[in-house]
């Protein structure tokens, strides 16, 4: 019984029309093939073509023609072939290539993965701002507590400070209250302060005066030297008003300045 073998090959080679018989193996159809067609490169030990169904894997040497063929057919039988180019290997190390590259992009993994979405669509990033909005609420009575006790604490140093009792309290609230100042050291002060200053002004005004009745005449030496040590008298008792002044004018801002921060602190 006779087989038809129809070969597709490719350019330049034409399609390849053979009649053989049916128990002829592949290897046989390979030598019939060379011998009919020398230009095809079949006849050497290492052949670069190969025959292979349509479908399914190239088949061995020793496959018979037999396994192709249609059962129900009694005549001749139609069997399509490709003649395929042999697919050579490579030089090997890809796997230990791939490995490397693996390695390469595992040791630059982020573990940030908030773009990244859940089951049912939302965000991880929504997810994590509404677990510390909720955390933030839910910690929000403590944190006033605490502000409290801090200011609490506060207001109890600045007491101790201004010799106020702690837990003293009183029916007028104490930033309303006038407080006087009885310090008899500052008032005696404050008074020299007061007459040092007229007395220098005195001074002064009548050594101008002086000075406007003996710029008509020259002046005699005694008179001179008179008017001189006065008038440096009157400069020294000045300069000492005036420091004096500003003593008690700083002792005045600093109690103020105590006072308004004890208002502050009862108010806060």
């Amino acid at each position: 019984m006779s087989t038809s073998i129809l070969i597709s090959t490719f350019s330049p080679f034409p399609t390849l029309a053979l009649s053989v018989p049916s128990e002829t193996s592949f290897a046989d159809l390979y030598e019939l093939l060379a011998d009919r067609y020398p230009s095809l490169p079949l006849h050497s030990q290492s052949a670069d073509l190969v025959l292979s169904p349509t479908s399914g894997p190239i088949p061995e040497p020793y496959t018979p023609l037999t396994r192709y063929l249609n059962e129900d057919s009694q005549n001749d039988s139609l069997i399509s072939l490709r003649l395929v180019p042999r697919l050579r290997g490579g030089k090997g190390g890809f796997g230990s290539q791939l490995r490397a590259a693996g390695g390469r992009m595992s040791s630059q993994k982020t573990s940030n993965n908030d773009s990244c979405r859940d089951l049912s669509g939302r965000r991880l990033s929504t997810i994590k701002e509404a677990k510390k909005l909720a955390e933030y609420i839910e910690s929000e009575p403590l944190r006033k507590k605490a502000q409290q006790e801090a200011q609490r604490a506060k207001l109890e140093a600045l007491e101790k400070k201004l010799g106020i009792a702690p837990g003293s309290s009183s029916a007028e609230p104490i930033a309303g209250k006038k407080h006087r100042l009885e310090d008899t050291e500052y008032i005696e002060q404050s008074r020299d302060i007061v007459e040092n200053v007229k007395s220098a002004v005195s001074v002064a005004m009548l050594k101008k005066k002086k000075k406007a009745k003996t710029s008509a005449s020259p002046p005699a030496e005694a008179s001179s030297s008179t008017v001189a040590s006065t008038v440096a008298a009157a400069s020294a008792a000045a300069e000492k008003a005036i420091e004096t002044a500003s003593a008690v004018t700083d002792k005045i801002l600093e109690s103020t300045t105590v006072a308004t921060a004890t208002a502050a602190a009862v108010g806060a």
